[in-house]
């Protein structure tokens, strides 16, 4: 009773004890760890929203996206804004052969059926960016500051990454834009009426192909921005692309179909996993950092399936 008593009350105590300084350093980690993690669920939001599709290759998209971008860097030297403009047109010219070669197949068809098709998407592109680009882990400097942000060591005496901070504000940015694209615009009502009913929105005169093509090109730029978030973090490399398995539980706990909630299981996710680390993990053993999201994620499924923002399903019989 004491070790139980000891494990669950204890970290209690050392939070209590490192209040505020390095508290609030974890907790400021976990809060901008957890944006990041957001940059890539909102990916998912996005395909989710238009399509009722699950893309499992959100995660390849961002990898792809950031070995173009550092490939035509580093191999080609082409300037970094150039680069990235390039690597844009790249994202949409992929989305347009997505539509092309692989959805345009498979409308009306059983979710799980597409969401093996992103599965098989998935490895087409992690094969055709190592055919393209190489495997060797790519250094990724577009001159996004790194380091510890002196105005706050020497203001508040916290310890926070420039990087991070930069993800934030990106973040905050893309998620004003695409509410307000996906409440405020024509083709953002477009994109909702394909999620709800394929063949109603086709009888209605949207064009489902041209609304596919516009919502993976928005993916495909945010796949981009997550790219290099996480690339300038910590190099382009193939492992890149399991940064969507962390996506998953970030999605569960936010909603699937909400933009906010993205960014908000993020934040959750990310300090959550921070503070057990930190505080629970030298009592069993360390590596909570690795699968507490999935564990937080499960306990949202038994009570809160739809997550904290997404839609309730209510079906008729």
């Amino acid at each position: 009773m004491e070790i139980v008593f000891g494990v669950f009350v204890s970290p209690f105590v050392q939070m209590w004890t490192d209040w505020p300084g390095f508290f609030l350093e974890v907790i400021i980690s976990g809060l901008l760890t957890g944006v990041m993690y957001a940059l890539v669920a909102l990916g998912f939001v996005l395909i989710f929203k238009a399509s009722g599709m699950l893309n499992f290759a959100q995660g390849v998209l961002a990898l792809f996206a950031a070995l173009t971008l550092s490939g035509l860097m580093d191999d080609y030297g082409v300037p970094g804004w150039l680069a990235i403009i390039i690597t844009l047109f790249v994202m949409a010219g992929l989305a347009w052969l997505i539509e092309r070669l692989m959805l345009r197949y498979l409308v009306n068809q059983e979710h799980i059926v597409l969401f093996m098709a992103t599965i098989g998407l998935a490895y087409v592109l992690e094969g055709v960016g190592d055919i393209l680009w190489g495997s060797d882990v790519k250094v990724l400097d577009l001159g996004i500051p790194q380091g510890a942000s002196g105005w706050m060591m020497d203001t508040f005496g916290l310890y926070v990454e420039k990087l991070e901070i930069v993800a934030a504000v990106t973040a905050g940015i893309l998620v004003a834009v695409l509410a307000v694209f996906f409440q405020k615009t024509r083709i953002g009502r477009a994109l909702r009426a394909v999620a709800d009913d394929h063949q109603a929105a086709l009888s209605v005169g949207i064009s489902l192909n041209t609304i596919w093509v516009i919502v993976w090109t928005v993916a495909g730029v945010v796949a981009l921005v997550a790219g290099v978030m996480w690339g300038t973090k910590s190099g382009v490399q193939f492992s890149l692309s399991l940064i969507a398995l962390k996506a998953l539980p970030v999605l569960i706990l936010g909603g699937f179909t909400s933009i906010p909630g993205a960014i908000v299981g993020g934040l959750i996710i990310g300090v959550g996993e921070k503070v057990a680390e930190v505080y629970w993990g030298p009592l069993v053993g360390g590596a909570i950092e690795n699968w507490f999201a999935y564990i937080l994620a499960l306990v949202f499924l038994l009570f809160r399936p739809q997550g904290l923002f997404g839609e309730r399903i209510i079906e008729r019989v």
